[in-house]
């Protein structure tokens, strides 16, 4: 079987010493795994290319997502994130086989798991957009989670609740520093920052840009920009905030910026890239 017939490597679980079960006929490998479900215990975690914390990091998996382990060594698992597909390694110590089912969804740029339910009381872990929890008590202006600790009721919204504008979700992470690879208000990519504000208003996003292009939306005449349309370069995507403002993580001011399109258009056409499409997400009605 030839390189250019495999499936895409980022999205099924296939090495040169074994490969996910369900993709027997479609790669050729030693040895086929079926993949034990685990939960991220931990805020986040890094999703890595190879297994060291040095190699380059391909995405973020927040609390409460669930992932299948194809193989664990030397303190690293290599799984696919049941969220969108992506496959790499991640740390074991942030992994847990018992799987809780979430009750609420951290509906802000971030929040503080406390000790107590006092905004007083020590925290303990940040918490980022889209990290699902599970809460069995009120407590005051607080919710109690199921493994310990506190958060503000505020914060929260009920499983499968979801915001009204992925645009105005987006816009909160303006100033937002850029970092390959994050997923988080901490740090993140052109493409994290679509898929977080895509997510948290109740759309499936794929992880890449070059994925997001191809899957997300409805073609959009570039002529007729709205509020909420993605542009895409190659390697890059942004999210229009008007007819005529754009709102992307980028490398050139490392950070999430908003800027004319025009001026971002003609910044990266020195670099030698044209805008290759623009998509528009469904509209919520109601």
């Amino acid at each position: 079987m030839s390189k250019i017939d495999l499936p895409d490597p980022r999205l099924n679980a296939y090495r040169d010493d074994l490969a996910d079960d369900t993709l027997r006929g479609q790669v050729d490998a030693p040895r086929y795994v079926k993949g034990e479900r685990r939960q991220v215990a931990a805020p986040v975690l890094p999703v890595r290319r190879e297994p060291r914390f040095d190699a380059t990091l391909d995405t973020e998996a927040l609390l409460g997502e669930t992932v299948a382990v194809f193989d664990e060594s030397e303190g690293w698992a290599w799984v696919q994130l049941a969220r969108d597909s992506y496959v790499g390694y991640m740390p074991s110590d942030g992994l847990s086989r018992k799987i809780v089912g979430p009750t609420h969804r951290v509906a802000t740029l971030r929040t503080y798991v406390y000790l107590e339910p006092d905004g007083k009381a020590p925290a303990l872990h940040l918490l980022s957009l889209n990290a699902r929890l599970t809460c069995d008590a009120e407590a005051g202006k607080f919710l109690a989670l199921a493994g310990g600790g506190y958060v503000p009721a505020r914060h929260l919204v009920v499983e499968g609740e979801t915001a009204p504008d992925h645009v105005a979700v987006a816009e909160s992470f303006l100033g937002a520093p850029y970092l390959w690879g994050g997923r988080t208000s901490v740090g993140l990519d052109c493409s994290g920052l679509v898929q977080l504000a895509a997510e948290a208003a109740g759309h499936f996003c794929p992880r890449d840009a070059d994925m997001q292009a191809a899957a997300l939306g409805n073609p959009v005449d570039p002529a007729a920009l709205s509020r909420g349309d993605l542009v895409f370069w190659e390697g890059h995507v942004g999210i229009m905030t008007s007819g005529e403002h754009l709102l992307h993580a980028n490398a050139h001011h490392m950070a999430v910026e908003l800027e004319p399109l025009a001026l971002a258009r003609e910044r990266i056409r020195a670099a030698g890239y044209e805008v290759t499409c623009v998509r528009r997400l469904p509209r919520k009605h109601g």
